[in-house]
């Protein structure tokens, strides 16, 4: 990221922040945040780490002892979930991660394709007899215990609707001449969940007394309750599958072998099917106290995990795009996996949690440093001098992104005219850093201080997952780099070094310290896009060729473009508008991930490597980190 300003606050972060743009513009900045009228004090930092005294030994000890930060802020925005949503909106919303390893799955990602082969189909649809009919079953151990007589009629028309759903899979039995239910014995991932629905709706949960125990009619209905709580992530998934993959068939796909199978988990009845038994969950769950409501969330994420299981465990015999490490050979390939910091990794941008450790640590105005401390600004001037910077680099970033756009606009898409155009950028940022090293504002902070906010930083959702699952991948020919704009390396490093990530390769700029105090000056090594180009390179070279190389880049801004579009694969995390209307200037293509690995597939040639570099200009948009870790490493 820019050293100093954000693009937009992304939809796919932890926490959000209220609707709000610019009147000139729809770019942001952690530093103007820290002083802006406008926006809502909830957003200050202090928010994010902890509170302090104003000096750096308490600092260091409330970082040490203070209770981890909120990732959520709990009014308003993506990724909140209001009080008054149901049990079932609030377990989907919660759990959803499940549902894109689902999505990426080769039998889900070939079936989109329409090049899924018919043995691997016809495997599935004799699991899912299996499975349809234990759904049935549970439906009818549900409606035994439920105590209204409205709620049973509808857990009954609920058992008809799966019955209907057989009937429909015996279509499909004719349609190839096969008997679904006599094809196949149940593999383990079916075993699995049947056992853990079955279990359920016969009460066998932990605290909950057996069937025949049950005394009253509202521990019968809590059972019920429990029961569609393991049923309704099922029901929701397919609807969220059946409408995903209806997007990226071709409307005129007639001839989509599977077209059949999408229409029906896509159609408006089936929506409509779904609703009815996330309304009952939440019907039957309203009396339930918050140890019971927690008991259904555990169900329900438990049922995610095993339908993911389920599709995973769909054998195939062809290739596939996903998942990309099995795609790549370590004898014959070395993987290097490069990603950004600044709000592709983090919730934060990195200058702002810098810019307020300087703040907040600062002496206060009437205050005077003693002889063995590093002469500072207060904290009110330098908030102050935060303020004069912010404001200047928004106006001239600005001022520069319109003079690059203000060139003619690109018929077709040109690496070489990008980094010509980003060059002015370079220059910008460059002068931007020195007036900020030449202000004194970040002079006299403690490197503890440093560690401890980088040990409290907010990551994206899944990022910390991913790169864990990466690094401890077996077999496995790969690298981890980080290219950042961030002005202190070790912010980095402590960052993801408390999530047991030493392993990855940090590039970054770097404080000078003397005694453990920063002295104002930076070892600038990272500062524009081509300074991120230039190692992006080097590193390559430096891998050898005595293998083939294959890179991925994940970022999410202007300054990641030219590394993004250099790689074999690259993947922009959010939706970062200052991004896309430079990039489309350029000519250069945003894909959706899932839509793009669906299109890559229809191209899967056995026997051949899959080209990922077939048109130049193309990015994949992906909204989370799972999205990233379903492709490259799987569920």
């Amino acid at each position: 990221m820019r050293p100093l300003f954000t693009s937009p606050i992304k939809t796919s972060l932890s926490f959000s922040l209220p609707s709000y743009k610019s009147p000139s513009t729809s770019l942001r900045s952690p530093l103007f945040l820290l002083s802006s009228p406008v926006l809502p004090p909830f957003f200050s930092l202090r928010r994010l780490l902890p509170s302090f005294s104003g000096d750096s030994k308490s600092f260091s000890s409330s970082m040490a002892t203070a209770p981890p930060p909120r990732s959520t802020t709990p009014s308003i925005g993506v990724g909140v979930v209001a009080n008054d949503v149901g049990v079932s909106r609030r377990s989907w919303n919660k759990f959803k991660r499940d549902s894109t390893f689902s999505l990426f799955t080769p039998f889900v990602i070939s079936l989109a394709a329409g090049d899924l082969r018919l043995e691997s189909f016809r495997h599935y649809l004799s699991q899912d007899v299996h499975f349809l009919k234990a759904f049935a079953q549970a439906y009818e151990l549900s409606e035994e215990c439920a105590d209204d007589d409205d709620d049973k009629i509808a857990i009954s028309e609920l058992r008809k609707n799966i019955l209907e759903e057989l009937k429909m899979h015996d279509s499909f039995a004719e349609e190839w001449g096969s008997d679904l239910g006599k094809e196949s014995s149940r593999n383990s991932a079916t075993q699995k969940y049947i056992d853990f629905l079955l279990a359920t709706a016969s009460g066998k949960v932990e605290g909950v007394k057996g069937l025949g125990k049950l005394a009253t009619p509202f521990e019968k209905t809590k059972i019920a309750a429990y029961t569609l709580g393991a049923m309704t992530p099922c029901m929701r998934l397919y609807a969220y599958l059946g409408k995903q993959l209806q997007a990226v068939v071709d409307k005129d796909a007639s001839s989509h072998p599977y077209k059949k199978w999408i229409d029906n988990y896509s159609s408006e009845d089936f929506q409509a099917c779904t609703l009815q038994i996330e309304e009952l969950l939440d019907k039957l769950s309203a009396s339930l106290t918050g140890e019971e409501l927690d008991i259904i969330e555990k169900l329900y994420k438990q049922a995610m995990k095993l339908e993911t299981e389920f599709f995973a465990a769909q054998p195939l015999a062809q290739k596939t795009v996903a998942p990309l490490w099995k795609e790549l050979n370590p004898e014959d390939w070395h993987l290097t996996l490069f990603s950004d910091f600044d709000l592709t990794c983090t919730v934060v941008d990195s200058s702002a949690i810098l810019a307020e450790i300087a703040i907040v640590t600062a002496p206060k105005s009437d205050q005077s440093p003693t002889d063995s401390q590093i002469t500072r600004m207060s904290s009110a001037d330098l908030r102050n001098t935060w303020g004069v910077l912010s404001r200047q680099y928004t106006e001239e970033y600005e001022q520069c992104i319109e003079n690059i756009l203000s060139a003619d606009k690109g018929v077709e898409f040109s690496y070489e005219a990008l980094q010509k155009a980003l060059e002015l950028l370079a220059d910008f940022e460059k002068k931007a850093n020195a007036r900020v090293i030449e202000s004194g504002v970040l002079k006299g902070v403690n490197i503890e201080d440093i560690r401890k906010a980088g040990e409290r930083i907010i990551l994206q959702a899944g990022c910390t997952s991913f790169f864990q699952n990466a690094v401890h991948k077996e077999n496995q020919d790969v690298n981890f780099h980080v290219l950042s704009y961030c002005w202190c390396g070790d912010l980095i490093r402590s960052a993801f070094s408390s999530g047991g990530l030493d392993a990855l390769n940090i590039h970054a700029n770097e404080f000078i310290y003397e005694d453990s105090i920063t002295t104002g000056d930076i070892i600038m090594k990272v500062e524009s896009p081509i300074d991120k180009l230039q190692a992006f390179d080097e590193i390559l070279v430096n891998r050898g060729n005595d293998k083939k190389n294959f890179s991925v880049y994940i970022g999410d801004s202007i300054g990641d473009l030219l590394c993004l579009l250099k790689a074999d694969i690259g993947v922009v995390v959010g939706s970062s508008s200052s991004l896309r209307r430079l990039g489309s200037h350029f000519g250069i293509s945003f894909v959706p991930l899932f839509e793009g690995l669906v299109k890559k597939q229809r191209e899967c040639v056995e026997g051949s490597s899959i080209s990922w570099k077939t048109k130049p200009g193309v990015l994949y948009t992906a909204s989370s980190w799972a999205e990233i870790h379903a492709f490259i490493l799987g569920c």
